[in-house]
């Protein structure tokens, strides 16, 4: 099992309100790992531990580590920028940008290497769009906005938009809270395909995704990581009362 992340001894405040207790967590590479739980358990705020976008909370601070491929992500060096390039990021509600299908894809790596050719930037639209599972949906009408989309088909746009910068690891929170069971079948096909290329953290929608997809899962509660490991132990024979009784629908 190769390490891609390691968090070692998190803690995670919002002002004095703590929200994450010395967790410690190793997230291996090109696997899907679930991270559980009901409202209120920190683990949106985890995800935007591991690219830093809780930088942007003026309220916030951290202690302990969080390395990728054994570099601590706040090491002074670090170029943050560089850092959510290689850590995505794909938020719950879909957020096209108000322009055309292409130009939402082909939109970061333009900000990145803007003297590309336009053959260059289709055939990275193209492999993106294929990642995602939309580029059969959308080949026909790349200059259509990208608001013109459905809403399963706008948030596999994020997600593809995420993979043309070619990150390392992408993060999900909740991707398929809002979409149809179609849509979200796709979507899962489309992540169990991609975590042969990439790391995927997932927040799932509900704990039948989190069964159907991971290699491993994770359980927070209040903050506290109560149980990690693969998947099948986590759902089938669990260490901890808590976690059976969460998977179970006793409580959440």
């Amino acid at each position: 099992m190769q390490p891609k992340i390691v968090i070692k001894n998190l803690d995670f405040y919002y002002n004095k309100k703590q929200a994450i207790y010395d967790l410690n967590l190793v997230i291996p590479s090109n696997e899907i790992l679930s991270v559980f739980g009901p409202a209120n358990s920190g683990i949106s705020t985890l995800l935007r531990a591991l690219n830093r976008l809780c930088d942007l909370y003026p309220e916030a601070h951290m202690d302990g580590d969080i390395l990728l491929d054994g570099k601590n992500i706040h090491d002074p060096d670090v170029s943050v920028t560089e850092l959510r390039r290689r850590v995505g990021m794909v938020f719950d509600v879909p957020t096209p940008l108000p322009m055309s299908i292409f130009d939402n894809i082909a939109y970061g790596p333009r900000l990145i290497s803007g003297k590309k050719s336009k053959k260059d930037f289709m055939e990275i639209v193209e492999q993106a769009l294929r990642q995602a599972a939309l580029w059969d949906d959308v080949k026909d009408r790349l200059k259509a906005p990208a608001m013109s989309l459905s809403g399963g088909q706008q948030q596999r746009l994020c997600i593809a938009r995420v993979l043309a910068l070619k990150p390392e690891v992408i993060l999900l929170d909740r991707p398929c809270s809002g979409l149809d069971p179609i849509s979200t079948a796709k979507i899962e096909e489309s992540l169990v395909q991609l975590k042969e290329q990439f790391t995927i953290v997932i927040a799932p929608h509900n704990v039948q995704q989190a069964g159907r997809i991971s290699d491993r899962a994770a359980f927070m509660l209040m903050g506290n990581l109560v149980e990690e490991g693969p998947n099948t132990e986590v759902f089938s024979n669990p260490r901890d009362k808590r976690t059976e009784d969460y998977i179970t629908g006793r409580f959440g």
